[in-house]
């Protein structure tokens, strides 16, 4: 294909569309993770312990400012302003309503809040704010929300939007995963070091739930499950490479991207994966951040008959005549 012909067909894909049913389900979850993230911390009281200055409760002078607390400053005022107004925006997010501007309040008050003692977060903060970013460039309100309510007067609006938004969160969840597993460079996660990662990381009392001693009964099962996360982490761009060859002329490589179920596969192994972490391990809103993601999965069209089923499991039955 010549490079015109390339660049046709990629604007093309860029400006494809689909309805919003999946990137609603998207929204709903990031809008209730941005609800649990913060609203942990205040049901804990560590507001003030993590967020401010030793002088104001806190432990430990806070190291950045940020952008916005380095113009308004950080006082007990300013920061429980910030918590207001992230679990507000969180709110709004989940319920559609107020269009993108919500999922961008969202997504600063996570990042402020975050900036304030970066010890006191992790990845997933990222992880967070990122997906909230794909909410403001996608119309995530489209439908199943508030806005489509109060534009349509009912719950649900087929008019496309934008797929490419819903595909970014595909491609972020596949950089994440190839990524963290090209920084898996120590020895005890490849043959050399036994795959004893997973036994190790087991033991470490600031990361497990409980005593996990007795996994040295099951150390066979842990090198398996240290390899099998290390490759599924290295082979996560494999997904995205079968999506798109399922769209290209009929071929050995397209034919067997179509009969292999790859989507499944890929979410029976990485939801299993967050689902054993968050069981034995305490990671915060990691695995719910990270799961939220994989609702990209979903096409539009899955994503719209599951709510067929779901109104007419809930919908009273007629009564006989």
């Amino acid at each position: 294909m010549s490079a015109p012909g390339r660049w046709t067909r990629w604007v093309n894909w860029v400006q494809e569309r689909e309805t919003g049913e999946t990137l609603a389900f998207l929204r709903i979850a990031l809008g209730l993770a941005v609800i649990g993230t913060i609203s942990t911390v205040v049901a804990h009281d560590l507001v003030p312990f993590l967020w401010l200055d030793a002088a104001s409760g806190g432990y430990r002078e806070v190291a950045g400012h940020g952008f916005l607390y380095g113009i308004i400053g950080v006082t007990p005022t300013t920061v429980w302003g910030g918590v207001a107004l992230g679990l507000l925006s969180g709110l709004l997010v989940t319920l559609g309503l107020g269009g993108r501007l919500p999922a961008f309040l969202a997504l600063k008050a996570i990042q402020e809040l975050t900036d304030l003692n970066g010890s006191a977060g992790g990845s997933y903060d990222a992880l967070l704010t990122n997906a909230l970013w794909l909410l403001v460039l996608g119309e995530s309100t489209r439908t199943l929300s508030l806005d489509c309510y109060h534009r349509t007067g009912q719950w649900r609006d087929d008019t496309p939007i934008l797929a490419i938004p819903r595909r970014l969160f595909l491609f972020q969840l596949v950089l994440v995963y190839w990524s963290t597993g090209a920084q898996k460079v120590s020895n005890y996660w490849t043959p050399f070091g036994g795959f004893s990662a997973l036994y190790y990381i087991l033991q470490q009392p600031t990361w497990h739930r409980a005593d996990m001693a007795w996994v040295a009964w099951i150390y066979p099962l842990t090198q398996v499950m240290t390899a099998a996360v290390w490759l599924f982490e290295l082979g996560a761009p494999l997904l995205l490479v079968g999506l798109w060859a399922r769209r290209w002329p009929e071929s050995r490589l397209s034919n067997l991207a179509r009969r292999l179920p790859l989507r499944g596969m890929f979410a029976v192994f990485g939801v299993g994966m967050h689902l054993g972490i968050e069981a034995l391990m305490n990671v915060g809103p990691f695995s719910f951040i990270s799961i939220s993601y994989y609702l990209a999965l979903l096409w539009p069209s899955e994503a719209r008959a599951a709510l067929d089923r779901l109104t007419r499991a809930v919908s009273p039955k007629a009564a006989p005549g």
